[in-house]
């Protein structure tokens, strides 16, 4: 699923984002100390010099957001390599990150955390960092987005195994802005796996963009690659709903989903009208119907897009294409329905009852004067009412052609410019065959058409439970026990005596096996076995993984003979605390969340004396527990598991779907 030596058009692409992301970091910075010495000096030379300099980066820095809008809007390379007369689909850019080192945090975890010899698990290390790197240049077919849900799902297993929720391990993950290429950096895995995310979704839009729409097949694909994308940014935004990234905020996210809907609608279209378009009545005004719908949905997009604070950073040139697209597809609708009224006139074999319930289904209301089946009778109302959607279908054609034009993106995509072109001298065309003499009397105004769909076009939810993935931190023991949540002891050794063929203990529970029913007076007891410890090894062989059944075989196979019992016991766990998270992206408005809440006692008697105020110096473990700020952080303190807390409503903010 990796292919980072292709060079293809798309991964040049890539190779130039990640180009202009360094360029605009380094613009990004140097504004930040520019302002910064603005603030701070008092010289007027020296401000007048630093003004001269901002303007300067300001400059450059909109140069750079241009290039990589141009990038955005490169349409072209991700489509089919085939010759095709379609209006190109617009495909999502992956993020790009930075190179992750997790050795000595992950090593440094394991030995003091599962106390453990962490040079054991150097491979896994190593593999987990391949996969990452491999995620970087995804393959654009099944076997990428498979190689991204399984780092995807990978990241589930690494953050229960080494992210506590009270502290960070030291692990920075940076993601750059898909749109604007600006850094997110943040010690928070939730950033890496939200990104990978999104990265997924975009992979689904580049599938779908490259699908042939020539074939029957290839639109079917497109179609699913669109809503498997929709399904995965929606997901993105009901999971992780503080992204510090403008790309994957939830309003930008909402109008990504619906763009990607908007181009299943447009596939759907397209599949219809596959093997042509029948110039017959029922036929005509079934496409009429489909191709409304597809304006309609471009047109809510377009809405969505100049929308705040979506319309700073969506690229103009896609704001500028979905209304293109809604204009031209508004026009072929009223093409299509011209083409009904001048080319199919009643006959006596006709049933002008479907004829008259199938038009009227058309039209929300038709224009005054008007009956619908006096319409289909009358043959000058006929040519009038049809040359009248002619105008309306010019109309929306020049309209679509000058917003094309202005647009400087939009001008140089050939293709679109053909297809728009041909469009409008179609309907050219149709207008000048008709009759003119009547031009002057005619003051019908085309009404509008009520958008119908037979296809539904919905999200379809990410199936992470189709990839098979296996923990790469497998022998460090079952998730469920062996967690960065829970605290051990470092294991101890129990030499154990058999007495009488008697263990002088029982044991429980599934994998690891537990201690229970411990006989106090038995030599197990003696040696330092408690009730309650898991037992890790017998003999030095590990049974992490072993039920009951199958650690009493291994310690009845030991016979009389002495054997060595490594186990652990579980700490008391410390109450749940709230960790300083500060989120900060260069470039962008410094936001910090800090979740800083006071660990109150409950209520103390009024009756009793309030306790003496320790002086400055003496501010330790023992004012932790009633004070919170952003110097001083609440923290665990030893014996303290007895004091109660308050269950605070910001309580729920430390959850999944909180990224910071």
């Amino acid at each position: 699923g990796c292919n980072p030596l292709a060079e293809t058009g798309r991964s040049k692409l890539q190779n130039q984002r990640a180009v202009l992301n360094q360029q605009i970091l380094k613009a990004v910075r140097m504004r930040a100390g520019a302002e910064n010495l603005l603030r701070a000096t008092t010289n007027n030379k020296v401000r007048e010099q630093v003004l001269l300099e901002l303007s300067f980066v300001n400059s450059d820095l909109q140069i750079l957001k241009e290039e990589l809008e141009g990038l955005n809007i490169s349409v072209e390379v991700y489509q089919n390599a085939e010759e095709t007369f379609s209006i190109p689909l617009v495909p999502l850019g992956l993020k790009e990150t930075k190179d992750v080192d997790f050795t000595l945090p992950l090593k440094d975890f394991i030995l003091e955390h599962y106390s453990e010899d962490s040079s054991e698990y150097e491979d896994e290390i190593a593999d987990l960092m391949d996969l990452r790197q491999a995620c970087r240049t995804p393959s654009r077919d099944e076997a990428g987005i498979e190689m991204l849900i399984s780092y995807f799902l990978q990241l589930g297993y690494v953050e229960n195994r080494f992210f506590p929720p009270t502290r960070h391990i030291g692990v920075l993950f940076t993601w750059y802005d898909s749109f604007t290429g600006v850094p997110v950096c943040q010690q928070n895995l939730l950033l890496e796996k939200a990104s990978v995310l999104f990265n997924i979704g975009a992979l689904y839009t580049q599938i779908g963009t490259r699908c042939n729409r020539q074939t029957q097949a290839g639109l079917e694909n497109a179609v699913d690659a669109f809503q498997k994308a929709a399904g995965v940014l929606s997901y993105l935004k009901e999971t992780f709903t503080h992204t510090p990234s403008y790309d994957m905020s939830p309003a930008m996210l909402n109008v990504l989903v619906k763009m990607m809907l908007a181009q299943a609608r447009e596939c759907v279209f397209e599949q219809i009208g596959l093997s042509g378009i029948r110039n017959e009545f029922f036929t005509l005004v079934k496409m009429t119907q489909e191709v409304a719908k597809v304006g309609e949905v471009y047109m809510l997009v377009n809405t969505a897009m100049n929308q705040e604070p979506v319309k700073e950073n969506i690229p103009y040139s896609w704001s500028k294409l979905a209304q293109i697209k809604s204009d031209h597809y508004k026009a072929l609708a009223h093409y299509f329905i011209a083409t009904i009224l001048c080319d199919h006139e009643l006959q006596p074999s006709d049933d002008k009852d479907q004829q008259e319930k199938a038009l009227s289904q058309l039209y929300d209301c038709v224009p005054e004067g008007l009956m619908v089946l006096a319409v289909l009778k009358d043959k000058v109302q006929r040519k009038q009412l049809g040359k009248a959607h002619l105008r309306k279908a010019i109309v929306y054609h020049e309209e679509a052609l000058r917003v094309c034009g202005l647009c400087k993106k939009l001008r140089n995509i050939e293709v679109l410019q053909e297809v728009l072109t041909a469009a409008h001298k179609r309907s050219l065309l149709k207008y000048a065959q008709q009759e003119t003499e009547d031009d002057f009397l005619s003051l019908i105004q085309a009404p509008d058409i009520l958008p119908k769909t037979e296809h539904k076009i919905e999200t379809i939810a990410p199936q992470f439970s189709k990839v098979k993935v296996k923990d790469f931190f497998h022998k460090l023991g079952p998730l469920t026990v062996f967690s960065a949540k829970q605290r051990w002891t470092a294991p101890r050794t129990i030499r154990l005596h058999c007495e009488a063929g008697e263990l002088g203990f029982s044991l429980k529970g599934g994998s690891p096996v537990q201690v229970y029913c411990l006989d106090p007076v038995c030599s197990a007891a003696s040696a330092g076995l408690k009730e309650g410890d898991y037992i890790v090894s017998i003999d030095g062989m590990d049974c992490k993984w072993l039920g009951v059944n199958e650690v009493l075989e291994k310690l009845k196979s030991v016979g009389k003979q002495p054997m060595e019992l490594d186990v652990i016991s579980c700490q008391d766990t410390a109450a749940s605390l709230h960790s300083k998270s500060a989120t900060y992206s260069v470039g962008m408005q410094k936001t910090y969340s800090l979740i800083c809440l006071a660990m109150d006692d409950d209520k103390i008697d009024q009756t009793k004396k309030a306790p003496l105020k320790l002086p400055f110096l003496s501010w330790g473990t023992k004012n932790r527990q009633k004070a919170a700020s952003t110097l001083c952080l609440p923290s665990a303190v030893a014996g303290s598991s007895q004091i109660k807390k308050k269950l605070s409503p910001f309580t729920l903010l430390n959850t999944e779907s909180s990224l910071y």
